[in-house]
């Protein structure tokens, strides 16, 4: 998540992305509703507040696949700020979420008057460019078994700043499957491996527990 910057002028960045106000509202979501659909316009940015949201796109074969996931302090629906007239992808929340819907003439004015928000956000798009960098580096040159304990470690926060959340929600092996390029089957038996050698275990109620020690994957030539 980056890090929201206030400004001595008034203006609260994190304020302005914490309530409803003009061209501003709040977005409750529950698990699998949809944000929006590919295809639909797009006329507004995202912030999120609370929760986990899917990024994916349908091919003109049918051909699903998943982009990304986001969590909090994340923005999405940006593409609507370059000129994008329409959705290239849907997003769904894959837990409840809470949401700032930021119309985009509002977002846009938004960060042309207010430099503390300007920042934030660009520096999030720096952000987020280095993590597509390192998804093309990890798809490139690591085994899907790497590129799975790498997708379990990011979404359980390992690796940024504040205390790992460990436990991340419940997530189908066939979205993971989507994220790594590889088949459900090669995620099960990854996932079988990680269980036994006690890198990952399911006793949690709230979804799949990710341990430290996943790093080893990673980290091992």
């Amino acid at each position: 998540m980056v890090a929201v910057k206030k400004l001595n002028t008034g203006f609260d960045a994190e304020t302005f992305l914490a309530k409803a106000g003009v061209g501003r509202t709040a977005v409750h979501l529950k698990t699998k509703d949809p944000v929006f659909s590919q295809g639909a316009p797009a006329d507004a940015v995202f912030y999120i507040q609370k929760g986990k949201i899917q990024l994916s796109v349908v091919s003109k074969v049918g051909k699903e696949a998943t982009l990304g996931i986001l969590d909090d302090g994340e923005f999405f629906g940006e593409g609507s700020l370059a000129g994008q007239a329409l959705r290239m992808g849907s997003a769904t929340a894959m837990t409840d979420c809470e949401l700032l819907r930021i119309d985009k003439k509002e977002m846009m004015l938004a960060l042309h008057r207010e430099h503390a928000l300007s920042d934030m956000f660009v520096a999030y798009l720096l952000a987020r460019n280095i993590r597509y960098e390192a998804d093309l580096v990890d798809q490139l040159f690591n085994s899907s078994e790497k590129r799975l304990a790498r997708i379990l470690l990011l979404l359980a926060h390992f690796g940024k700043e504040g205390v790992p959340e460990t436990v991340i929600p419940k997530i189908s092996q066939e979205i993971l499957a989507d994220m790594i390029g590889t088949t459900r089957s090669r995620v099960s038996f990854f996932m079988n491996r990680f269980r036994k050698l006690g890198f990952i275990d399911y006793s949690s109620a709230r979804g799949l527990r990710v341990h430290s020690s996943l790093l080893n994957i990673v980290l091992h030539d």
